[in-house]
């Protein structure tokens, strides 16, 4: 019945994953507009048991993944590349930088690089600290770098490694389903396979309506302040539409044209809007309390690592750090299938300490001047910025709020709103590309309505729930973000123990480091379509996970033995299927049915 429905709907796809995926998306989308109360209810219990029993889970999951990603860039497995030993990085380190931060944090910068630090000075998380001080001040913005630096990115980099080396060293389907290759072994393709992969779909389209919706609360507050709109449920739902049809314009123009010209003219106007609010505020005060910060952060780290607010207002925990860890590991898979793809070519040590670095490192930066200016606003100017922002609650308008201290208003609220934009476009057309290309199983061509579909589901979702939870809109996608981060996350922690395990079995002796070559796996679906165009397009393809063969004692003594029995049998089932018909398509789509 799906197979019928897939193709009569000219789509080209892995029919369960699309279609369940799917089904869920529009379930949650119908539910919540019709049962607003309970849907809502329903998550807002969930959430709440979750941070009051395991906000040590999440914590004890990034601190874990920041700690392996330190061991494995410092190991020999550093010099792994993510790629054929002899390839090159497909893009230049600042080309690399710019994909990165538009896909992930530049959107998270926007909105809370105010917000949050202004949040932290006006009630401190750590018990003792006294409001309004320079401590407060120091402390938040220590937070907050963690909370959009470092220990966000240790979280994307995990999938993000194991997208990186299953999909282009063993060259696997570009699924979560491949990293548990070394597990799961054929089952990838199966049942079980076939799940992780449904729930890490939809757990990304939660991630991005998410932030799609907090870009459409922030450009409504931007317009309700600047121009006096109203600040309403449907003129968001208007706002997510424009971003949604601007965001399929730029996917349908392919990575290279639309999502990097578009990464690079926001890595640029970024950091001319980061300047300007440098040099026209009190540079000094600015300059010494970023680079001071900076150790603040560094000093604080390893009690921040483990911090549990046990002695505190166990709420903040779940409103702050359990909140943005669940809503980092439902990017995850987005961001990490986009930044491997364009991490080719690098080695694991040079992908850790870029992920880890340049966009910590940029984070420190931004957070310290929007901190740091926030703050002199308070102390040494007209203050209202705690006012407004955490007596008022308005998050959404806080950098706006801020914008008022700075001349030239006009003129510069609508450039930023214009780089708001910008960012969550790039946000929804690269996750769109990307969950196109997990539901597929390949990067290769598909029918643009299948990537059209994505996009236009990630508005739905944000949309159902901002028109019905109405001013409660961004405490309603918190609940929800928590509750769908959960189940993900515990496939995280079981992805550290397979690119451990994948990098034992394929590792080489030193030096150098030689890997095990794979060969390029379709799923089953892909394949069968593509032997029946043309038998002689699939030769250099497999249906499961197969290595080159390799002779001699090094390998009998590299390769686990159980590895080589299925190596063995592998082959076996290949010979037969083609002698069924002299190697035709035939015998090997007659294997992929009796599978």
């Amino acid at each position: 019945m799906l197979n019928k429905l897939h193709d009569g709907l000219g789509l080209r796809t892995t029919p369960a994953i699309f279609f369940y995926s799917a089904l869920i998306v529009l379930l949650f989308s119908v539910l919540t507009m019709t049962l607003p109360g309970p849907m809502l209810g329903i998550f807002g219990q969930a959430a709440d048991f979750l941070m009051t029993y395991l906000g040590w889970f999440y914590i004890l999951g990034a601190t874990g993944f920041f700690v392996f990603l330190l061991y494995i860039a410092a190991s020999r497995f550093g010099r792994v590349k993510l790629g054929p030993d002899d390839s090159k990085p497909a893009y230049s380190t600042p080309t690399w930088f710019g994909m990165m931060f538009a896909a992930g944090v530049g959107s998270l910068l926007m909105f809370w690089g105010i917000a949050e630090p202004i949040n932290h000075f006006a009630v401190p998380p750590r018990p003792g600290v006294e409001p309004g001080t320079p401590e407060a001040a120091m402390d938040a913005i220590a937070t907050t770098d963690l909370h959009l630096g470092l220990f966000m990115w240790a979280i994307l980099a995990v999938p993000a490694l194991c997208f990186g080396y299953f999909t282009y060293k063993r060259k696997l389907p570009p699924r979560v389903s491949s990293a548990f290759q070394p597990l799961l072994g054929d089952r990838i393709h199966g049942p079980v396979g076939k799940a992780i992969d449904i729930l890490t779909l939809v757990g990304s389209v939660f991630g991005l309506s998410v932030s799609v919706g907090l870009g459409a609360l922030q450009l409504n507050a931007g317009l309700a302040y600047q121009y006096g709109v109203p600040y309403t449920g449907p003129l968001q739902a208007v706002i997510i539409a424009v971003i949604t049809a601007m965001g399929l314009a730029s996917l349908l123009s392919g990575l290279d044209k639309g999502i990097k010209r578009l990464s690079n003219l926001n890595i640029i106007m970024a950091i001319a809007f980061m300047i300007f609010v440098l040099m026209a505020g009190t540079s000094m005060f600015v300059l010494q309390g970023t680079i001071e910060s900076l150790g603040h952060f560094v000093a604080r780290l390893p009690q921040m690592a483990l911090f549990n607010h046990t002695f505190g207002d166990s709420s903040w925990l779940g409103q702050w750090t359990v909140f943005y860890w669940a809503w980092d590991i439902c990017w995850a898979p987005f961001v990490g299938l986009f930044i491997a793809k364009i991490s080719q070519g690098r080695t694991i040590r040079q992908f850790v300490v870029g992920v880890l670095g340049l966009p910590t490192l940029f984070t420190a930066i931004w957070v310290g001047v929007f901190g740091m200016s926030s703050f002199d606003i308070e102390l040494n100017g007209g203050g209202g910025l705690v006012e407004r922002v955490v007596d008022d609650g308005d998050i959404p308008g806080a950098l706006f709020h801020f914008l008022e201290n700075y001349p030239w208003l006009p003129v510069t609220a609508v450039l930023v709103l214009v780089l708001i934009l910008i960012f969550f476009v790039t946000t929804i057309d690269s996750g769109a590309l990307v969950m196109d290309s997990i539901a597929n199983g390949h990067e290769g061509d598909s029918p643009k309505r299948q990537r059209i579909f994505w996009a236009i589901a990630i508005g739905l979702v944000c949309t159902s729930v901002l028109l019905v939870a109405g001013e409660n809109g961004l405490s309603a996608m918190q609940n929800i973000i928590i509750v769908i981060g959960f189940p993900i996350f515990i496939l995280a922690y079981l992805q550290v123990w397979m690119i451990l395990r994948a990098l034992k079995e394929d590792a080489g002796e030193l030096p150098p480091m030689k890997t095990r070559q794979w060969k390029q796996v379709l799923p089953v679906e892909e394949y069968r379509r593509r032997a029946t165009d043309d038998w002689d397009s699939v030769q250099e393809y497999r249906m499961r996970p197969e290595f080159d063969e390799e002779t001699g004692p090094e390998f009998e003594t590299r390769v686990p033995k159980t590895t080589q029995n299925r190596q063995q049998r592998s082959q076996g089932d290949d010979a037969g299927a083609a002698a069924g018909d002299g190697g035709s398509a035939s015998a090997a789509l007659g294997e992929a049915d009796g599978r």
